[in-house]
C-alpha cells in the first residue's frame, strides 16, 4: 500500500477490521508448528503486507540458553483407512487431526491398539483437540468423541509419511525507528494449525499494527515487532539479543488472543507496574469497564519467558478471552466462526490505544512559580463565575500536579481523567511556554 493511501486506508476501520479478518481466512488452512514449511509459507505471507519484514533461521541443534533448536518436521500426509480404502480420518481434512511432530509410521493395527493413540475429548464430543510432542518422538491422532465412537471393532491401516530432519527454525522481525532508541517491543506467535483466536488474530493484529506505526510521520520510540514460534521461539530470540532487549526496551505486548468479540482481558508483566501495564489498564478501563483482570499466577504464553528472573522485560497481554479461558481454546472449535471482524477490530484498537499512551506519555515541569495567569493568555475566564467550566479545571487539577515527578499517565489518573483528554491541554499549555518537558532520550 502506498503512504498517499495510509490516511484514508486507516480512517476508514471497517476497513481494518475486514482486511485482518481477509488475512486470517488465507492463514488459516496453513498447517503450522514451530518448525517447517507452515511457518516460512505464513512469514512469506505477512511480507507481502510488510516488506520491510526479515525473516531469520537458527539452525536445528544451536543452543539457546537451557534449549535446543529442535529438528525440523516435514509432514507430507496423515491418515487412518479401513480396509476399503475408506479414509476415516485425514489431515487434509483438518490438520488437527495429527498430532503435532508426529514421527512416521505405516502399519495395520486393531481398534484396541490403535485407541492409545487415538485423543479425543468426552465433555465436548464435537471439538478436535490441538496436541503437539515436540520433544519426545511419538505420533498420534485427534478427533471428536462423536467420530471415535463410531469407530468399529476392525483393523486399520495407519499412516504417516512425516520426517524430523536437520534444518532450521525460523522467525521474523521489524525494527521501526523513532526519535529515541528506547524500544516499545511487540511480539506474536506463528506455530499453531488452523486455530483462529489463539493464534491467528495475534498476526494479524500484529501486522497491522506495524502499518499503522510505519505510517506514523513523528513517532518517539523505536518499535520492534517479532514473529516467532511459541516458547522456543522467544528464547531463541531472547538468546540473540537479550542484553539489547535489556537495555533498550521500555514497555511492549504479547500478542494472542484479540479476535473474538467478547469483553477484554489483562495479564500483567511479572512486575505488574511497568509503562505497559500502566498504559494498558488506564485503556481498557475507558474501552471496556468490565473488561478482567488475571494475575502473573495466570500466565501461559510467551511472557513466561521475557519476564523470566534474568530477562525482566516490561511486556504483558491485552486480550479479548484469554487463552485456556474459553471452551474453543487448543480445539477445532477455535475457527474462523469464534472470531469476527470487529472482535479483530476491538483487539488491534486496544493495542493501538495503550501504544498511543506510551509514546504521548512524558513527564512536564511547571515554569511559573505559583499559579500561572491563565487569563492573559486566554486560558481562563477572566470574569469570576461560581463555578469553573469542566475544561479549565482539568487544565488547572493537570497543573497542580505538573512537578516534574509523575508522568502524565500518572497525573490523568490522579485527576480521574482519560489520557486523551489530557493530551490538547497539554499542548496548548507547551504552546503558550507554562510548561515544558522533561526530555529523556
Amino acid at each position: 500500500m502506498h503512504k498517499a493511501d495510509l490516511k484514508t486506508y486507516f480512517n476508514n476501520h471497517s476497513s481494518i477490521g475486514a482486511d485482518m479478518y481477509n488475512m486470517l481466512t488465507d492463514l488459516f488452512p496453513i498447517n503450522r508448528s514451530i518448525t517447517g514449511e507452515g511457518v516460512r509459507e505464513t512469514l512469506n505471507y505477512i511480507k507481502r503486507f510488510v516488506p520491510e519484514l526479515s525473516i531469520h533461521s537458527i539452525p536445528t541443534g544451536s543452543t539457546v540458553f537451557d534449549w535446543k533448536i529442535p529438528k525440523e518436521w516435514i509432514i507430507r500426509s496423515a491418515y487412518i483407512e479401513d480396509k476399503s480404502g475408506k479414509k476415516i480420518l485425514d489431515i487434509k481434512e483438518n490438520n488437527l487431526h495429527l498430532v503435532g511432530y508426529s514421527i512416521p509410521i505405516d502399519k495395520w493395527m486393531s481398534l484396541k491398539e490403535l485407541n492409545k493413540f487415538l485423543h479425543s475429548l468426552p465433555d465436548q464430543p464435537d471439538a478436535i483437540p490441538y496436541i503437539t510432542s515436540y520433544y519426545e518422538a511419538r505420533w498420534g491422532f485427534c478427533l471428536t468423541e462423536l467420530q471415535r465412537k463410531r469407530l468399529k471393532d476392525i483393523d486399520y491401516h495407519v499412516v504417516i509419511d512425516s520426517e524430523l530432519k536437520s534444518g532450521v527454525l525460523n522467525y521474523a522481525d521489524i525494527v521501526i525507528p523513532g526519535r529515541s532508541k528506547k524500544e516499545v517491543m511487540l511480539s506474536t506467535y506463528i506455530c499453531h494449525p488452523s486455530m483462529a483466536n489463539n493464534e491467528l488474530s495475534g498476526p494479524v493484529v500484529a501486522t497491522m499494527l506495524i502499518k499503522w506505526l510505519l505510517s506514523l510521520k513523528n513517532r518517539f520510540y523505536t518499535y520492534r515487532v517479532i514473529f516467532i514460534p511459541e516458547t522456543i521461539g522467544s528464547i531463541a530470540y531472547l538468546s540473540e539479543h537479550l542484553e539489547h532487549l535489556k537495555d533498550y526496551v521500555v514497555a511492549g505486548y504479547n500478542i494472542s488472543c484479540v479476535g473474538d468479540d467478547k469483553s477484554f482481558s489483562f495479564l500483567p508483566s511479572r512486575d505488574g507496574k511497568t509503562l505497559s501495564d500502566r498504559a494498558a489498564l488506564h485503556a481498557l478501563k475507558y474501552i471496556d469497564p468490565n473488561f478482567k483482570t488475571y494475575t502473573w499466577l495466570d500466565r501461559g504464553s510467551d511472557e513466561r519467558q521475557y519476564c523470566a528472573p534474568g530477562i525482566d522485560l516490561p511486556i504483558s497481554s491485552i486480550m479479548r478471552s484469554k487463552y485456556g479461558e474459553y471452551p474453543e481454546y487448543h480445539t477445532s472449535l477455535d475457527d474462523l466462526s469464534f472470531v469476527t471482524a470487529g472482535g479483530l477490530l476491538g483487539g488491534f484498537e486496544a493495542i493501538q490505544k495503550a501504544i498511543k499512551i506510551i509514546e504521548r506519555n512524558k513527564v512536564y515541569k511547571t515554569r511559573i512559580k505559583c499559579e500561572p495567569q491563565l487569563g492573559r493568555r486566554g486560558l481562563y475566564p477572566t470574569l469570576s463565575i461560581k463555578k469553573q467550566t469542566e475544561h479549565v479545571k482539568i487544565m488547572m487539577d493537570f497543573l497542580s500536579y505538573c512537578d516534574g515527578k509523575s508522568d502524565l499517565l500518572a497525573i490523568s489518573e490522579l485527576i480521574e481523567q482519560e489520557f486523551e483528554t489530557i493530551v490538547p491541554f497539554v499542548e496548548r499549555l507547551l504552546n503558550y511556554s507554562i510548561i515544558e518537558e522533561l526530555v529523556d532520550e
